[in-house]
């Protein structure tokens, strides 16, 4: 036996908003109170019973029906001010993929890391207008953590000089942001010769603090 309380709402003014308490047993809801109806309602001979009883008691139902102010209003503020109020802006990468066997060459994938909340859009320019065919979405998928992440592939056949761009739009961002892809090196090759120039830089910086200690000795 359990009783499933629900606050439904879905704007911040909370306007709309409704209490449902359901109770269940061997997971089969024998009676509910809607604070939209204003009245218990049974589904099963049992509970069709308890909602006429318990419809007929003044204090009983005033009680239940203070519910929606006393439960919900209260929480459902408690719950904007700490977790439906925070943003987290994504953290993006643009990254080229093997392209499955199909029409074109080359394939990009957008992927964003890490936002909060759930709803984020993301799209992809060619040369500032929107790429709408050969492009395949997941849905937002849950980390299990609160956070969420989602990744874009487009498909193409790449022409000289041309701009392609991942757009993403989210709540915790002012604007849209958009991120260029540089077809000038596979990002592997990339990748390696930054961690090299890094490399290169650190040894200067410690050859240099080795010659000015010797200068000094």
């Amino acid at each position: 036996h359990q009783v499933v309380k629900q606050c439904r709402f879905s704007s911040k003014d909370l306007q709309g908003i409704e209490l449902i308490d359901s109770y269940v047993f061997n997971q089969a809801e024998y009676i509910r109170f809607n604070s939209t109806v204003g009245k218990f309602v049974g589904y099963t001979e049992h509970g069709v019973k308890n909602a006429e009883a318990w419809n007929s008691d003044a204090a009983f139902l005033a009680q239940e029906r203070g519910e929606l102010e006393r439960y919900c209003k209260h929480n459902a503020a408690i719950d904007y001010s700490n977790i439906l109020d925070k943003t987290v802006a994504p953290h993006v990468r643009l990254s080229s993929v093997a392209p499955p066997i199909g029409r074109h060459p080359a394939m990009l994938m957008c992927s964003a890391y890490d936002f909060y909340p759930k709803p984020i859009r993301v799209t992809w320019l060619r040369d500032g207008g929107e790429v709408k065919s050969d492009v395949t979405s997941t849905e937002e998928l849950a980390n299990g953590d609160w956070y969420y992440q989602i990744h874009s592939h487009l498909e193409y056949t790449p022409r000289s000089g041309e701009k392609i761009s991942c757009m993403v739009e989210h709540i915790s961002l002012t604007e849209p942001m958009v991120y260029h892809w540089d077809p000038s090196l596979p990002e592997a090759e990339r990748n390696k010769i930054a961690i090299g120039a890094s490399g290169l830089v650190l040894g200067a910086i410690l050859a240099l603090a080795g010659l000015i200690y010797y200068k000094k000795k």
